[in-house]
């Protein structure tokens, strides 16, 4: 079995699965913003996020307690979404820190999201054969091990846990082979390349990196400009 290229509006397809509701993306500044506290290795306070994001806590915390899949610790800090200090299958090392990642392809694209890059371990998910990669904000993919991996991702249109239905899915397989029976149980999965996907997941990233994008939508408006 070998891999197709991606399919020619995967990427739109992407960006639009991860931005319903319930999503921490439908608040790319505030998610950007927790990404990036949460990339330190440490719990985060929604007072941290707030002032973090420049927003006024009472709105912060408005708008993660809309989102699904949220992740706490005993003291009602946040520790995951989609970056997660809590161990799954992908291993997601930063300056040394162990985290982890809710799918394959989120290994691909946070590296850019918090300007820092990334060593990814996950195994295989029919085999259990490591696989390594190193993921660089601007250089992208390399030291892929073995070079032959691959990444399957789908691209639900309704979903009420993001998590279940987008990132339990989205795993790393050690060749297009092994991938099959997988592909087989989600009707319209691609599998791509690691380089591929890589490429792929670049508007999600974007996404969550566009200055122009209100961080807190709803009307809720920027600290800073509270007078």
């Amino acid at each position: 079995m070998r891999t197709n290229p991606a399919s020619a509006n995967l990427s739109d397809r992407l960006v639009a699965s991860v931005a319903q509701a319930a999503s921490a993306r439908t608040t790319p500044g505030l998610y950007r913003a927790l990404l990036r506290l949460l990339s330190h290795g440490e719990p985060v306070t929604i007072a941290d996020l707030a002032a973090a994001a420049e927003h006024a806590s009472d709105d912060v915390q408005r708008a993660v307690a809309s989102w699904n899949d949220t992740e706490y610790d005993q003291q009602g800090r946040i520790i995951g979404w989609g970056l997660t200090l809590r161990p799954t299958p992908h291993r997601f090392n930063v300056d040394g820190k162990q985290l982890y990642t809710w799918c394959a392809l989120d290994t691909l694209f946070f590296p850019a999201v918090i300007g820092r890059p990334a060593r990814i371990e996950s195994p295989c998910a029919a085999t259990g054969t490591p696989i390594r990669l190193t993921v660089d904000p601007t250089a992208g993919v390399s030291a892929l091990d073995p070079s032959t991996a691959v990444v399957s991702i789908v691209t639900p249109e309704q979903m009420s846990s993001i998590r279940t239905a987008f990132c339990n899915p989205g795993r790393f397989f050690a060749t297009p082979d092994a991938a099959r029976d997988w592909q087989y149980k989600y009707p319209g999965m691609e599998v791509l390349s690691a380089v591929d996907a890589h490429r792929a997941s670049r508007p999600l990233s974007e996404m969550l990196l566009d200055g122009s994008a209100p961080p807190l939508q709803h009307g809720l408006s920027r600290k800073s400009l509270e007078v």
